[in-house]
């Protein structure tokens, strides 16, 4: 995975916006809420919202970690982008965004539509 295949997938889900925050960060949303997060300059490395009960053995796999800040709300860092098969990448990813999507206000989504 690289940045402009990552960028490209996320922008492919519906409603999606990006933006950069911080200064050096991409940050892909729905409803204004992230839903996965990349630097701008390499090396490349992602965060994303994962399920609880996926959190501890992902956070601990090889490549991967808890994501510094956001780690109590399950999101993990991807540092090895390569340990990630393209399928894999987009499960994640879309896992990421549906959960996030899924704790949007009613009034939100419905703004969204």
């Amino acid at each position: 995975m690289d940045i402009e295949s990552l960028r490209k997938f996320c922008n492919s889900l519906p409603y999606v916006t990006e933006d950069i925050k911080w200064g050096h960060d991409l940050c892909f949303s729905i409803g204004g809420k992230m839903f996965c997060v990349t630097g701008i300059e390499a090396p490349l490395m992602v965060s994303f919202k994962v399920k609880d009960e996926e959190f501890d053995e992902l956070s601990s796999s090889p490549g991967m970690e808890p994501a510094p800040y956001v780690a109590r709300y399950k999101w993990i860092l991807v540092t090895e982008p390569g340990n990630l098969s393209t399928k894999e990448w987009e499960h994640y990813v879309r896992q990421s965004y549906e959960l996030i999507k899924a704790k949007l206000p009613k009034k939100i989504l419905a703004g969204l539509k």
